[in-house]
C-alpha cells in the first residue's frame, strides 16, 4: 500500500483540471518520474477505490522564473491524467 502512495504524489488543482473533471471525469495528479501507466492505474484504483478507464501521462519541463533579482527554474515533474468510469468520482478534489 505504501508503494502506491510513493507513486501518486499529489493532486493538481487548477482551472484547467477542474474543467476536465466537470466535462470528462478526468483527474490530474503529480506522479513519480519512473511510474508507468499500469502502475498509476493500480495505485489510483487502490487508493481511491474507483475504476480507472484510461491513463495519459506527460513530462512537465522546468520553466524559467524570475522574482526580483533572483532567477532559476521550477522543478520538472511527471503528470498523469486519469479518466474514471462513468458515474464515479474522487471526493478529494471537491473544494
Amino acid at each position: 500500500m505504501n508503494l502506491y502512495y510513493d507513486l501518486v504524489r499529489e493532486p493538481i488543482i487548477t482551472e484547467q483540471s477542474s474543467r476536465l473533471i466537470e466535462e470528462f471525469n478526468r483527474y490530474t495528479f503529480k506522479v513519480s518520474k519512473d511510474a508507468n501507466k499500469v502502475e498509476i492505474k493500480k495505485a489510483i484504483e487502490a487508493i481511491f477505490n474507483v475504476k480507472v478507464v484510461k491513463v495519459n501521462t506527460l513530462n512537465v519541463k522546468p520553466k524559467f522564473k524570475r522574482v526580483g533579482q533572483h532567477e532559476g527554474y521550477t522543478a520538472a515533474y511527471k503528470k498523469a491524467i486519469v479518466q474514471l468510469e462513468e458515474g464515479q468520482k474522487i471526493d478529494a478534489f471537491n473544494i
